[in-house]
């Protein structure tokens, strides 16, 4: 009989937490899920002794199941052993448990009735309890603030270890998926979104593992490339989200972000973060030029043309969507505008500060350019989005639903909830 749910574990280099973990998941299938499941070891690339556990796990449980992967990469393991199972649910979690198991029957009823195509555990939204420590949880908020403010996202965590799929969903969905690492997860939810398949979300209890092997700095850094890649290569008019729309009886509006006023939250964010990169760069320009032979005022003009060029540029393509060069000279001209603006601020708030205290050093004349700075942003914004950008619409970064796990986080999985919207 196929299994209505499949669950994979990715694991690399495990043999320590391999076994509990299994056992421990399989004791609360079996105490806990009415239906056939099947719990799937994907080993990927291990170098220890994680194979011949998984081995020892197959033949001592039923409903156990081991693939080894050549290759090393979450996503690619998933991939694989999701486009192949014949599971009506298909679904992962990691290794460490960290994600309370409580939390796997909210997740998995959607998708059985057929109220949603995706459900994602989120230790972000509202009513989940997450213990962790604070680098983890700045970071981890960080990223979900740039998918917000580049690809459009309305999942509220797209790295939570802890998700499902229908079955027919995700062999559709997968094969536009092209990273086979961390950000596979990411990837698969922004396709999903723009695609305007439901996305459930299930607020989860979750105990950060003291012991994982998941390296933050090198994890971040790829998924910001993966984001970069995403941005520059995928509209929400591409043929393949579409036609995963058509297919799966959703619709992609041609308006994704739904008029102006929508896009609102994700530009200004979009802006915020520009804004912050920016900033940097003319405020380090400005250091660097006040070290040599120039006067305040000639090293806060040229850094301030040089980041507000930079900052046009930028703001174009990531905050309001443009492509192509029409219309990119006269934007940028209007943003000197927009620039005079900014140097008659900095400026007077030097010449204030010089008023006050003639010999003021450098990180003083840096502090008070800025405060300025800060001060004409919002000016900044509304010109660029009521003036220089206001004939162009913002980006392709479709908003599927995000559905609220309320509704049906309560419900049961029971037998006459088996049955898939195909």
């Amino acid at each position: 009989m196929s299994p209505v749910l499949e669950v994979v574990v990715p694991v690399h280099d495990e043999e320590r937490s391999l076994a509990r973990s299994v056992r421990r998941l399989h004791a609360h299938l079996n105490a806990n899920f009415p239906h056939p499941f099947r719990i799937t070891v994907a080993d990927n690339a291990s170098t220890d002794a994680t194979w011949l556990v998984a081995q020892e796990l197959v033949a001592e449980l039923d409903g156990v199941h081991a693939v080894h992967l050549a290759q090393k990469g979450r996503g690619r393991a998933l991939k694989q052993v999701w486009l192949a199972s014949d599971a009506d649910v298909v679904a992962y979690m990691d290794v460490d448990l960290s994600t309370d198991l409580a939390a796997l029957a909210p997740l998995v009823a959607p998708l059985l009735s057929g109220h949603s195509d995706i459900a994602i555990g989120s230790r972000l939204a509202r009513g989940a309890r997450v213990v962790r420590g604070p680098r983890r949880e700045v970071i981890s908020r960080g990223y979900n603030l740039v998918l917000r403010g580049t690809l459009g996202a309305r999942f509220t965590d797209a790295q939570c270890g802890f998700k499902a799929l229908r079955a027919d969903v995700a062999r559709d969905l997968l094969p536009l998926v092209e990273d086979p690492t961390w950000f596979f997860d990411t990837e698969l939810l922004v396709l999903a979104q723009r695609a305007g398949l439901r996305i459930h979300e299930v607020p989860v209890d979750w105990v950060d593992d003291p012991d994982s092997r998941v390296d933050i700095v090198s994890t971040a850094r790829d998924d910001l490339r993966g984001v970069w890649r995403m941005r520059r290569t995928l509209g929400a008019s591409s043929e393949p989200v579409r036609a995963l729309a058509e297919r799966h009886g959703r619709r992609v509006p041609s308006h994704p972000g739904g008029g102006p006023r929508a896009h609102l939250p994700r530009q200004a964010t979009a802006f915020a973060l520009v804004g912050v990169a920016s900033t940097v760069l003319h405020l380090g320009l400005f250091a660097l030029l006040r070290q040599g032979v120039a006067s305040a005022a000639l090293a806060n003009a040229v850094a301030l043309l040089v980041a507000t060029m930079v900052n046009t540029s930028w703001n174009r393509r990531w905050t309001f969507g443009v492509r192509g060069r029409v219309g990119a000279a006269r934007q940028q001209v209007q943003a000197l505008v927009v620039f005079g603006t900014t140097l008659a601020l900095t400026t007077a708030g030097l010449g204030l500060l010089h008023a006050v205290t003639p010999s003021a050093p450098t990180w003083v004349e840096t502090a008070a350019v800025a405060v300025m700075t800060a001060v004409s942003t919002v000016l900044k914004f509304v010109l660029m989005r009521t003036w220089i950008f206001a004939t162009t619409s913002a980006d392709g970064a479709g908003h599927a639903p995000v559905e609220d796990a309320a509704p049906v986080a309560a419900a049961q999985v029971t037998g006459d909830q088996h049955s898939l919207a195909r």
